[in-house]
């Protein structure tokens, strides 16, 4: 998962940040919702996290524009505002859910984990394609009922793939996703890595389709 945090209380913002990326989160925060706006029209992100109170405008105010260009990403709102009125503002303006400061770090991550498995179409916390489980909670991954242990990188790859799944995920998309973007890779990185899953998890299990990049697939499905 691939977060941008717009959030101008920098101990605030750098805690938060420490913290989801210590529990698999790339995140980059920035300070001001222009920042966040330039952002949004030249990087590719999961979940937007917005506070409301900005140094250069109203984050409920933001947030509607962007949904008025057609932005469609998953929003979690921070604010101090606890008045339902503030809270009804953002979520007509397009918030997906709303979070009152001061709050549980653990919180922010389920409520976000939770909006964007919604975003792809997942209720339910565990993904399940075949006989292969992911808890987007605890991280988990098990092929038949049995876990499997996968490195930091393999596992939010693999995250990845089952939120899109059966869609195809091409290489720019895996590279914005799930990489960093000042340490983002090189092609055959990505390939390293899925390599390293289908030791794992079988070499069945991720189709690679030329020029187009991956595909996960159900135990059983055509390769052709």
């Amino acid at each position: 998962m691939k977060a941008l945090l717009v959030e101008d209380d920098q101990p605030l913002a750098a805690a938060l940040s420490e913290s989801l990326k210590d529990a698999g989160v790339l995140v980059e925060p920035v300070a001001s919702a222009a920042d966040a706006d330039f952002l949004l029209k030249t990087e590719r992100y999961d979940v937007m996290i917005l506070d409301l109170g900005l140094p250069d405008g109203n984050g409920t105010h933001w947030l509607s524009r962007w949904r008025d260009e057609g932005i469609d990403i998953p929003v979690l709102v921070l604010t101090a505002r606890e008045r339902w009125s503030d809270k009804a503002a953002g979520f007509s303006a397009g918030a997906d859910d709303y979070v009152t400061k001061p709050f549980h770090t653990a919180e922010v991550l389920f409520r976000l984990r939770a909006i964007v498995r919604r975003s792809h179409g997942h209720a339910h916390p565990v993904l399940t394609v075949g006989n292969l489980s992911y808890d987007t909670h605890s991280g988990q991954v098990s092929l038949e009922g049995l876990p499997v242990t996968l490195t930091a990188q393999e596992s939010r790859l693999l995250g990845y793939l089952m939120h899109a799944a059966p869609r195809v995920v091409s290489r720019t998309e895996l590279s914005e996703h799930v990489y960093d973007r000042d340490q983002e890779p090189d092609s055959n990185v990505i390939d390293v890595h899925i390599s390293r899953l289908r030791r794992k998890l079988g070499n069945d299990r991720i189709e690679t389709l030329r020029g187009k990049g991956y595909r996960l697939l159900e135990i059983g499905d055509s390769n052709a």
